[in-house]
């Protein structure tokens, strides 16, 4: 069956997206699966929770394939089409926090702001690293964190190249593993209450962020609490469609379609999301 005219499409079909921690520049970045996604994206304002740009791991190591360069430009031509584009830096991004209040090439930068959502919902949006203070954890046990999490990426892509050539979808070893750990459980749960309770500081409904790599909607301390995910683990997004439902989108399955196939809104993994929204 051939794809719609593009003139049969509804026009904006998701009113926000919002992502986080893609980290450009680093080989663990999933950046096809991003592409496929923007470039399927139909929406009026695209949120870039923070990390989209690995400054730390560049400053390592040069790494920028073509993948990664298109990634940015398909970014600015979402902001050219007349889609509102807003940039809250991260703290793998955060030079670029200098700017924060200016526009740089159409996309609004901001340290954090209030989205009001269609239903009257307000959430706290930031990328999250500011709550890394009431989540402590001795320096030692952090850095070995850190430093085991990049073993993990990197033996995860070679189990992934095994599970393609098999037929199997995506699955992330690091995830798997940080559900494993008591620790990393700890933490999650800690960032967790402490992002609902900024959002409850500041009287407003619900917090989206990022930053923790964990995607996920609850309700934490009578806030709602969101997390837009990864493009380096789960290929996920945070999205609300035109009624102020949220839902969390997983794209690792669906970046095999084919060039044509309807828009995100369209698809049934994406519908079926929002459907079971709270």
């Amino acid at each position: 069956m051939s794809p719609p005219a593009a003139s049969t499409r509804r026009p904006h079909a998701l009113r926000t997206a919002f992502i986080s921690d893609v980290h450009l520049g680093f080989r663990g970045c999933q950046a096809e699966y991003l592409l496929d996604f923007l470039r399927r994206l139909e929406v009026e304002h695209l949120v870039l929770v923070g990390d989209i740009v690995d400054l730390w791991s560049l400053k390592r190591s040069m790494y920028w394939p073509s993948s990664h360069h298109e990634v940015l430009r398909e970014i600015l031509r979402i902001a050219r089409s007349g889609t509102r584009v807003t940039y809250v830096p991260g703290n793998h991004d955060e030079g670029f926090r200098e700017l924060c209040g200016g526009e740089v090439a159409g996309i609004e930068i901001r340290r954090d702001f209030i989205h009001e959502a269609a239903d009257g919902r307000r959430y706290l949006v930031l990328h999250g690293d500011d709550f890394d203070g009431a989540v402590k954890f001795s320096g030692l046990l952090k850095h070995f964190g850190e430093f085991m999490y990049d073993v993990l990426l990197w033996a995860g892509r070679g189990v992934q190249a095994v599970r393609r050539r098999l037929g199997f979808g995506h699955w992330s070893l690091a995830s798997w593993i940080k559900h494993q750990v008591p620790d990393a459980r700890r933490y999650i749960e800690r960032f967790e209450h402490a992002a609902a309770h900024a959002a409850h500081r500041h009287g407003l409904d619900g917090v989206i962020c990022g930053h923790i790599h964990q995607p996920g909607i609850r309700e934490v301390s009578g806030v709602r609490y969101c997390n837009d995910g990864d493009w380096v683990e789960h290929c996920s997004a945070l999205v609300e469609d035109r009624s102020g439902r949220l839902a969390v989108v997983h794209w690792a399955g669906a970046a095999a379609m084919p060039v044509g196939a309807p828009p995100v809104a369209a698809l049934p993994d994406a519908v079926a999301a929002l459907e079971t929204a709270a």
